[in-house]
């Protein structure tokens, strides 16, 4: 299958006073069309400010110092801003952690749809109007109708959710950029949430980068996972491999730290150490510090993402080698 979106050896720097900080190191990913990727990990792995950077929303001073971004084949991350604005929206759609910060408090959720309605699209302020409607009744606005008139603080925190996600999805863009869509809901909402934008997206073939720190999220949602660590991709696969074979000794550790149904543990797994700083990585692998696993080469020398079983890896010694090798 072609891919819609294609991340190639993404690199995003800070300068500072003290030097230039990487916080994205030669990510590479891709998402097909119609497809849901995960993308998890810790906080500070790099998660949301891969997907800022493909919407062309890094906070200053970040810029892309290495790398390509391409949309359809198209290079995306060097156009300028105008340019990257009328993308955005259009045919890239973004759901936010908060959609307090999303929807502007000083306009009418109508106005906030019609707007970006007629911004990307050719109709006239009925036309727009109806459309709004239609969308705030697929998300599952009651009275759609009527609310068009109402604020955002006249919303809780689920319906507002749902009123971001018809704000994103309603000029139909082919990619959704979704970044922690579910973390500030309770969690009979979430699950309301996640099977909302699974059927928008399905119905309307749209193609997702769903960005959480929740493997339930991602193993209910995802077709594909990319788990980070310290801004590489550690491995990559289909959602079922990662995590039933994780091939990485990280991915294995977040696997194992999950509890089961199936059977009563007094104390959870859980991954010793913390992540390095980013003024602090160690050489070659970045979580060899913490990795019972590593050897000689694991502090010497970076490794890429490798084949490793169903999914790709990058580590020297693969969890795998000790199942099969």
């Amino acid at each position: 299958m072609a891919a819609l979106l294609e991340v190639d050896r993404l690199c995003v720097e800070f300068p500072t006073r003290r030097g230039v900080l990487r916080a994205l190191d030669h990510v590479s990913l891709s998402i097909a069309a119609g497809e849901v990727l995960g993308v998890v990990g810790e906080s500070g792995a790099g998660k949301s400010l891969t997907g800022a950077a493909i919407i062309g929303l890094l906070e200053p001073p970040g810029r892309i110092a290495k790398g390509e971004i391409r949309l359809e084949g198209r290079r995306i991350d060097n156009l300028p801003p105008s340019e990257m604005r009328r993308l955005r929206g259009r045919r890239i759609g973004a759901i936010f952690q908060d959609p307090l910060t999303t929807l502007n408090p000083l306009y009418t959720i109508g106005r906030q749809l019609v707007e970006t309605i007629q911004t990307h699209l050719p109709l006239s302020d009925a036309d727009a109007r109806a459309r709004a409607v239609s969308w705030l009744e697929q998300v599952g606005i009651p009275g759609a109708a009527d609310r068009l008139f109402s604020y955002p603080h006249e919303f809780s925190g689920g319906m507002r959710q749902r009123v971001v996600i018809a704000l994103a999805l309603c000029a139909e863009p082919q990619l959704v950029i979704a970044d922690e869509p579910t973390t500030a809901l309770d969690v009979s909402v979430q699950a309301q949430i996640i099977a909302l934008l699974k059927r928008l997206t399905r119905e309307h073939g749209t193609s997702v980068m769903l960005v959480t720190h929740d493997m339930g999220v991602i193993a209910e949602t995802a077709d594909r996972v990319a788990v980070m660590y310290a801004g590489r991709v550690a491995e990559l696969g289909p959602v079922a491999s990662v995590i039933q074979e994780p091939a990485h000794p990280y991915t294995a550790g977040l696997m194992a730290s999950i509890p089961a149904l199936d059977r009563r543990v007094t104390r959870l797994a859980q991954i010793d150490g913390s992540m390095p700083r980013l003024n602090a990585m160690p050489p070659g692998c970045a979580f060899h510090p913490r990795c019972a696993r590593a050897v000689a080469q694991c502090m010497a020398e970076q490794p890429g993402l490798m084949a490793a079983g169903r999914t790709e890896a990058a580590c020297w010694v693969p969890v795998k080698e000790a199942l099969h090798g």
